[in-house]
């Protein structure tokens, strides 16, 4: 094997980034074929709004229980079921038939997806060295995240145009196919399981390992991950940060605008959340290589959602449509300064069992997912006015922002040393 240092941990990165593009175009792509499907199913509003709820359940549920599976069994055997049950759902789903064929396959897509978080933080746990995983885990839980919000809607309603929402679903579903067919190939759970991966590049990883980071499975244990203040903090925080997702829906219920307008007008927020999350994998991994402080996360995290909560400030004092693109892009922007850093940060909270601690911070924001839109549309049905919701996401980040910075439990882990000269070294191998 050749001395010098391969780079086959960024095409396991390439591999995990392309999964969540894939699964967020899943998730989102019955909302554009709304019409036609719930015409060819005799689907009620009432109905398809528990449909909507569907998902979330399934989800939230399964990224839970996939934490430990991940962590016993690895990432790769979980990730590769995940993806062939939501494949196979999506393809079955023009031909559902019926509300309860929706409902049930709306849940199974749920589980199959809710995998994709907590598997994606055990891989970059074990593939790549701590001063790396702020921008890897940016690529993963913002750039990825946004980038398929972004590209979703013109990507589905294409498709729609060009072979009917049941041809959409049928194409989406090749494409989990053809990722699955990839990762069988070339995903590992550990860089000592890839022939291709260098002892140049092991020695590289390894070095920025904890040791309890380099084991291939684990046996799963409960009380270190329900007892962790830490891993709390990020769930509250994480909570708060989901009902920033809430945003889209006010665009098209307070100034009546159609789905195609609504694409439209969010191609700014979706823009602004690929920046600021590649900003904060940049701050986050620079921070940490001066520092060496896991609290630094947490920081990190909490100074942006407090800058995304005050943002909204604008949009209820002087609401306008001009006036909430604007805002909302700088909200959704600095809320994705925070996209991978939660995933950074379940690692550094249960290094041993990053994949439980990713799920248990995954079924938090899950939970906003489901709460967010009934919560939001009771509080403004009863006050009258969308300023109301507004102040009620304000507080949440301020709580969510407020408990990152003043609760988090200092680590008494010693973290691998932060030596830039040793990358020269190796570099010249």
């Amino acid at each position: 094997m050749s001395s010098s240092r391969s780079h086959v941990r960024w095409l396991t990165l390439g591999l995990i980034v392309a999964l969540i593009v894939i699964n967020y175009i899943d998730r989102s792509a019955i909302s554009y074929a709304v019409d036609p499907l719930t015409k060819a199913f005799g689907i009620s509003k009432s109905q398809y709004g528990l449909i909507s709820s569907a998902f979330s359940i399934g989800y939230m549920v399964f990224a839970f229980m996939a934490g430990p599976l991940v962590d016993r069994y690895g990432a790769r055997r979980i990730l590769l079921a995940g993806v062939a049950i939501w494949s196979v759902v999506t393809a079955v789903t023009p031909v559902a038939g019926s509300f309860i064929g929706l409902f049930v396959t709306r849940i199974i897509l749920g589980a199959g997806e809710g995998p994709g978080f907590p598997a994606a933080s055990r891989t970059v746990s074990r593939w790549l060295p701590q001063k790396e995983r702020g921008i890897a885990l940016a690529m993963v839980g913002g750039v990825a995240v946004a980038g398929s919000l972004l590209i979703g809607g013109p990507l589905v309603s294409q498709l729609i145009s060009v072979l009917t929402w049941r041809g959409m679903f049928w194409v989406l579903a090749g494409l989990g196919v053809l990722w699955f067919a990839v990762a069988y190939a070339l995903l590992k759970n550990t860089p000592d399981d890839h022939s291709k991966v260098s002892a140049a590049e092991r020695a590289y990883i390894a070095a920025g390992q904890l040791e309890e980071e380099r084991s291939s499975t684990v046996s799963v244990q409960w009380r270190p991950i329900l007892t962790n203040r830490n891993l709390w903090i990020i769930a509250v925080g994480y909570f708060a940060w989901g009902f920033m997702y809430w945003l889209p829906d006010y665009l098209s219920s307070a100034y009546d605008l159609s789905i195609t307008q609504v694409g439209l007008f969010t191609v700014a927020p979706w823009a602004a959340g690929i920046v600021g999350a590649l900003i904060g994998g940049v701050i986050t991994d620079r921070v940490f290589a001066r520092t060496g402080s896991e609290r630094s996360r947490l920081t990190i995290m909490g100074i942006a959602l407090l800058l995304s909560g005050a943002s909204l400030i604008p949009i209820f004092s002087a609401p306008s449509l001009t006036v909430s693109v604007t805002f909302i892009s700088i909200g959704v922007g600095l809320g994705f300064v925070t996209g991978g850093i939660w995933w950074v940060a379940a690692i550094d909270a249960a290094p041993s069992q990053p994949g439980l601690a990713a799920g248990f911070a995954d079924a938090a924001f899950a939970l906003s997912g489901i709460i967010a839109p009934s919560a939001m549309g009771y509080i403004v049905s009863l006050t009258g006015s969308y300023s109301s919701g507004f102040v009620v996401m304000t507080v949440l980040a301020v709580i969510g922002a407020g408990s990152m910075l003043v609760l988090p439990k200092r680590s008494a882990r010693q973290r691998p040393p932060v030596d830039t000269r040793a990358d020269l070294v190796t570099e010249t191998r």
